[in-house]
């Protein structure tokens, strides 16, 4: 008596259960199985599995600047979020990854969705060997310029971290006042794993914080906009003046 077949929804179970490791048996079990949805399913796997090659290659590319230096000993990449908004913070991140990370689709942080970012930060989070994160308020970027706060976040972020880093690898940047060797590295965030990770964890935490300032402070909103000068947040700023959180000298062109 022939074997009855498989149904096609069982098969999907088996796809979707299966490592990537297990699926060349699978395509080896089914490849004489013709049937629309067994052959829809093969194809599928089979780009998924090609663009994770792809993702890997790409990911080990962006491990370059950190090989070049590791000899050096800790390999730590930094980066800043919150140079242009009107209102908030600059943050900054310092981030150790270890030398075998595989962490996969760490990218610039703003070509990656919301939801990628907050899944990697948590990620990130719990691999990497050190994480710092620095904060300089609006009040200070009015004192000191935006350039000085951004090397003043940084230097706090570095400080941060629990483990004296070797190396810095920055995002275009020689922060100044930082007895490190540095390599500035232009679109470092695009280059670099470390600068990625760094520009995820402060992204990140600079939107978790404008977030919560949207509810102390609402009508601005900063939880869409992340201080940015959307039309809405600007409409706001004529209607209610600036906020505590607003950057005085960044206004002089609104109000």
């Amino acid at each position: 008596m022939k074997e009855k077949q498989k149904s096609i929804s069982k098969i999907r179970e088996e796809f979707e259960a299966a490592s990537m490791e297990k699926l060349p048996s699978l395509y080896q079990e089914y490849q004489e199985d013709l049937r629309a949805g067994v052959r829809s399913l093969i194809e599928k796997y089979r780009k998924k599995e090609a663009a994770l090659g792809k993702e890997k290659a790409r990911t080990e590319q962006m491990k370059f600047y950190e090989k070049q230096s590791e000899s050096r000993g800790y390999v730590c990449g930094i980066d800043e979020v919150g140079r242009g908004p009107l209102a908030g913070p600059v943050v900054a991140g310092a981030v150790i990854l270890p030398r075998d990370c595989q962490i996969l689709y760490l990218n610039d942080s703003k070509k990656l969705t919301a939801k990628k970012r907050e899944e990697l930060y948590d990620v990130i989070m719990d691999q990497a060997v050190a994480v710092g994160i620095g904060h300089v308020s609006p009040a200070r970027i009015d004192e000191i310029n935006i350039l000085q706060a951004t090397y003043e976040a940084m230097r706090e972020a570095i400080s941060k971290l629990p483990i004296q880093p070797d190396v810095l690898l920055n995002d275009a940047v020689t922060i100044p006042g930082v007895n490190i060797y540095q390599v500035p590295i232009i679109k470092g965030d695009g280059k670099s794993v470390s600068i990625a990770a760094a520009s995820i964890i402060a992204k990140v935490t600079r939107d978790r914080l404008m977030v919560e300032y949207d509810r102390e402070i609402p009508g601005y909103g900063f939880a869409s906009n992340k201080g940015y000068g959307s039309e809405q947040h600007i409409e706001a700023l004529k209607k209610y003046g600036p906020s505590p959180i607003h950057r005085k000298t960044f206004l002089t062109h609104f109000l």
